[in-house]
């Protein structure tokens, strides 16, 4: 694996945004949860995704509905020549509440881009530095892990997804339709392409239907973590095979501080540990 970190200048980008407490709000009822939220109250571990929006104009974003990459002012990313893209997951740290209805800052910057060539190809690996900060604190540090690779080819085969676990001590059903795949995506400005034109989605990426948000499952994970410990300290996720618009899928919770997101079929979609 050729690392490029140690050859890219440093760059950071900071955004600020008040944490409006009807966004939170509106997140809450998107994902069937609706409660009041008011200035001061904290917000739900990794409701951040939600704020600090990068509002660019079309001609700056790139093929997929995401900003360009590469050399410009609204993106730390380089341009790797790889046109998909993926959260293949992350790592949050939560130090302090972030509260609703205050300013806050979101510093970002690259901590590690490698290349590899995998069993279908080039591949690229970004890793991204995210720390919220409010009243001068450090609330959350997440670390934000993206690959990039080709286009598939036509009759290229798709991996075998793994098996999911099925000695989960709680379970909850979940469901994923394009209406709350729209929302999620309209809550987080999050233009990827992937999540709601779906003849894009399937002639152009190879999926086989619109793909639900990684970090939408990723954030079901956690609020059902929360309700199993309390106040969370930290989170990892991994997205290991993508779950489509038309599947059900089950959320699962076992007493270690293991989750899971099981798919219809048996397979996981994505592994969790929080404490």
């Amino acid at each position: 694996m050729e690392n490029l970190a140690q050859n890219a200048p440093p760059r950071e980008m900071r955004q600020t945004d008040v944490m409006d407490p009807a966004r939170a709000a509106a997140l809450l009822a998107t994902l069937g949860r609706p409660a009041a939220m008011q200035t001061g109250d904290t917000l739900p571990p990794f409701f951040h995704q939600i704020y600090f929006w990068q509002a660019l104009p079309p001609a700056e974003l790139g093929r997929d509905g995401h900003p360009a990459t590469g050399a410009s002012d609204n993106s730390v990313i380089p341009d790797l020549g790889l046109p998909r893209r993926m959260w293949a997951g992350g790592r949050l740290e939560f130090h302090a509440p972030l509260r609703a209805g205050l300013a806050a800052e979101k510093i970002t910057t690259v901590a590690d881009i490698s290349r590899k060539t995998g069993r279908s190809g080039p591949l690229g690996f970004v890793t991204l530095q995210h720390d919220i900060m409010q009243d001068g604190q450090l609330t959350t540090r997440e670390f934000q892990d993206l690959v990039y690779r080709e286009d598939p080819a036509p009759d290229a085969a798709k991996p075998q997804p793994p098996v999911a676990p099925v000695d989960e001590t709680h379970a909850e059903p979940a469901v994923f339709d394009t209406t709350l795949l729209f929302r999620y995506s309209a809550l987080t400005f999050n233009g990827h392409r992937i999540h709601y034109d779906e003849a894009y989605s399937r002639q152009t990426e190879g999926y086989d239907g619109l793909v639900s948000h990684g970090p939408l499952l990723a954030q079901l994970l956690m609020l059902l973590a929360e309700r199993q410990l309390g106040p969370l300290s930290r989170f990892e996720f991994r997205a290991t095979s993508p779950l489509m618009h038309h599947e059900a899928a089950t959320l699962c919770w076992r007493d270690d501080g293991t989750l899971w997101v099981r798919g219809p079929d048996g397979r996981q979609n994505m592994t969790a540990k929080a404490s």
